[in-house]
């Protein structure tokens, strides 16, 4: 009796331990763990491609689906020794713009921040493609770039900068025809002036461009990321004014994603499609320190985007035992 009581327990938590575990289908978080840190996410041509910062060189990977990604081959697609852009390479984006895919990413000296500046690649017809460095984008102090996307005003490059003010703000810009060079002047559309942007020392960083229903918006990340506050929030376009112009932007009165069930510093985001293009998911990191953090523990997170009434709805930073089917196909 004593044995099949012992048996019976056995089997009883393999059989926990099982339910536990995603099916076919499904995954678990986190999806890169160390190393996750301001992930890029896009689906196209029947797999997904994530992009995340590696300090050193530029790195992606490819899989057929969200769970696969955790095991992913990664392909270095960019190293330099270059001085000026050789080091503290952050926040990597895959846009397809043209007909082919660019790499826009952050770069800078060895020696400390103050050289951060924007770079691109051109690449090919595929993010999988071979890449060449096509230039310097930015000639002041810039990080975190992103594009935005409009019909009546064209495409611009958003990222977090200094110019002309004292935090860390959004800053906007005209992309090129050719996409890796910037016309016009820059403007500031956002500064960290609300009480949840303030923490630690006032930041606005990390944007990213969300469609829904017709309507633009901007997320991004607000607060220093050296603490548990730092989270994502939101700016929406007002669809008609100049995107260049700060009134065009109305700003969310709190953060649309902040830390939950142990996911502490939840930011620097990115939206991507499901591959039939009715669901819309979020890709975001976030840190198991309850201080929050700003280097390469952080991990990245996957979850699905909510609508309601036509307006996106974030929902709470799961947990890692939350089982997620697999975007719809």
């Amino acid at each position: 009796m004593q044995l099949h009581s012992i048996i019976t327990r056995l089997l009883t938590a393999l059989l926990g331990l099982w339910a536990l575990l995603p099916t076919a289908g499904a995954f678990t978080n986190p999806i890169r763990n160390p190393g996750g840190s301001d992930p890029f996410l896009v689906y196209t041509g029947g797999y997904y491609y994530l992009m995340t910062t590696t300090w050193t060189d530029l790195e992606i990977s490819r899989a057929t689906t969200i769970d696969g990604l955790k095991t992913a081959e990664k392909k270095v697609v960019y190293s330099t020794s270059t001085a000026g852009r050789c080091c503290n390479v952050w926040a990597p984006e895959v846009h397809y713009l043209g007909g082919k895919w660019y790499i826009y990413y952050t770069a800078g000296e060895t020696t400390d921040l103050d050289g951060q500046r924007l770079h691109v690649l051109t690449g090919g017809s595929t993010p999988w493609d071979e890449y060449t460095y096509t230039g310097q984008l930015t000639t002041e102090w810039s990080i975190d770039a992103t594009v935005l996307r409009t019909n009546a005003y064209g495409n611009y490059l958003v990222f977090s900068c200094f110019h002309g003010v004292t935090y860390q703000s959004l800053c906007i810009q005209k992309l090129g025809d050719d996409y890796v060079s910037l016309t016009g002047s820059i403007s500031v559309i956002s500064e960290p002036t609300e009480s949840f942007e303030t923490h630690g020392t006032p930041v606005n960083e990390g944007p990213a461009a969300l469609y829904i229903s017709g309507t633009t918006y901007l997320a991004y990340s607000a607060s220093y990321c050296w603490t548990p506050y730092y989270c994502v929030a939101l700016l929406t376009w007002d669809g008609t004014t100049d995107p260049t112009s700060r009134s065009a932007w109305t700003k969310g009165d709190s953060c649309a994603l902040s830390s939950a069930n142990g996911n502490y510093g939840t930011g620097h985001n990115s939206f991507f499609q499901s591959p039939d293009a009715t669901e819309t998911w979020i890709a975001y990191h976030a840190s198991n320190s309850s201080a929050g953090a700003c280097d390469d523990t952080r991990y990245t997170m996957v979850q699905p985007l909510g609508v309601s009434g036509g307006k996106p709805v974030f929902e709470t930073p799961a947990a890692f035992s939350t089982v997620f089917s697999e975007p719809s196909e």
